[in-house]
């Protein structure tokens, strides 16, 4: 089998062509490269394109005998999404449904969806599970929840059979460095404190300290980008065993406050990094943290690295790399 990794440049993506790879399991990425990276499409075929563009990608699917897709190609800027709706309808949802229209046509029955929690927008209970309402609160969710009930209909009609995987804040990278988290612009908090420890920017802001948490400052779950990577060659597994669609939720479990993760990345790095307070940020809910027990039960998932000083480590091993950082 080949599997079709679309945005296998991005950040997660290229972690789960890195670790397909590692198992022996031919892929071809498509990527349109405008926020990928070449240099992150290693041991396999790049063909640098449209996920809209319906021709070519049943050209990919039958020049490579695909057999299934794992989707990543989509915009993930909430304030961007906010600001510019449209480009997000468009790449997010539009170029999706041209996507399933050529696996359709190609005969490609099974597909490995990159979701988030953002579909659920303000949580009702922590931690949050699969059944929670959808409600998102930008258009960024709203893509990915449209897009999970467009999986939904064309498997009714068409046998097409889906994982989607809801996941919460990816950080880290390949313990090896040679890839990991490189956005531009950044907009995370792991990379954005990582850069201020190193001297590339002044210091970080932190949105809000009246939040009803231990500290004040908001609660994410963060997740290993290696353990999604994991995850998601579970997911396809799951699928070529014959199981029907499923949504999956992957997470810690464990939250962390903004005020917990600046002191990780100055426990690692031995560097102090400067944090301004700034008001809130409109729709950032105090507290998001999720149960993957169902991915746990069902697909035998289990994180490896469940510690945020090992996440952070990672993390700045490669952007000392990266940047041609020494160790000290």
């Amino acid at each position: 089998m080949t599997i079709l990794i679309t945005g296998g440049a991005g950040y997660v993506g290229s972690h789960v062509l890195k670790a397909l790879r590692a198992d022996g399991v031919p892929c071809v990425v498509l990527d349109n490269l405008s926020r990928g990276h070449r240099e992150h499409v290693l041991d396999a075929d790049l063909v640098v394109g449209e996920v809209a563009d319906v021709p070519l990608v049943r050209q990919v699917i039958g020049d490579y005998r695909v057999t299934a897709v794992m989707h990543f190609a989509a915009y993930a800027y909430v304030g961007e999404s906010v600001a510019d709706p449209l480009r997000y309808y468009t790449n997010n949802v539009t170029a999706t449904v041209n996507l399933l229209t050529a696996m359709v046509e190609g005969g490609v029955g099974t597909m490995v969806f990159s979701s988030t929690c953002a579909t659920y927008g303000v949580p009702d209970a922590i931690p949050i599970t699969e059944d929670h309402p959808q409600r998102p609160i930008n258009p960024y969710g709203a893509t990915k929840m449209i897009v999970e009930r467009v999986l939904r209909d064309v498997g009714e009609a068409h046998g097409l059979r889906s994982v989607a995987l809801r996941y919460f804040n990816a950080a880290g990278a390949d313990p090896s460095a040679t890839i990991g988290e490189w956005h531009a612009p950044e907009t995370h908090l792991i990379p954005l404190a990582l850069a201020a420890a190193a001297g590339h920017r002044d210091g970080v802001e932190i949105y809000g300290t009246d939040y009803p948490t231990s500290d004040g400052t908001c609660v994410r779950d963060y997740i290993h980008v290696v353990d999604l990577a994991q995850a998601h060659i579970l997911g396809l597994q799951y699928l070529d065993a014959g199981n029907p669609s499923a949504v999956f939720n992957l997470g810690n479990g464990n939250g962390f406050s903004v005020r917990e993760v600046i002191e990780a990345v100055e426990k690692v790095t031995g560097r102090k990094v400067k944090a301004t307070v700034a008001p809130r940020r409109p729709g950032d809910p105090a507290v998001l943290v999720g149960s993957a027990d169902k991915a746990r039960s069902v697909l035998g998932w289990a994180s490896r690295f469940d510690t945020l000083e090992a996440i952070v480590e990672t993390a700045w091993a490669w952007y000392r790399k990266r940047w041609g950082m020494s160790r000290a």
